[in-house]
């Protein structure tokens, strides 16, 4: 039975902390829509990356730890944040701008 109580305190900490993750993405995704990039790194600006450095390092902190429980809990690892790394760094000249990209994020997050 211990072993199930503990499986139950990892599960209950990773949901929290996805509540967390998922928080802390849409504020910062907030902030990008309202004109401040830099959340997803299109530009390559080295001030905007010193910017928005401490809310993207949260969020991997935040990811490390919640993929770490869910791998003890053998689950896949944390998909909100292998899409929000998959969707960070260089596009095409041709692509819609952080604050757009930001804004659909959030559309779809808070449907």
């Amino acid at each position: 039975m211990a072993r199930a109580d503990r499986l139950e305190r990892m599960d209950t900490r990773r949901s929290d902390l996805e509540i967390e993750y998922r928080a802390a993405l849409i504020e910062a995704l907030r902030v990008t829509a309202a004109g401040t990039w830099g959340l997803f790194d299109h530009n390559k600006d080295r001030a905007a990356r010193v910017k928005v450095a401490p809310t993207v390092d949260h969020l991997i902190e935040l990811a490390e730890v919640i993929d770490d429980l869910r791998d003890q809990l053998d689950m896949e690892a944390f998909a909100l944040h292998q899409e929000f790394l998959a969707a960070r760094g260089p596009v095409k000249a041709d692509a819609v701008g952080e604050p757009k990209q930001a804004q659909a994020w959030l559309d779809r997050l808070t449907a």
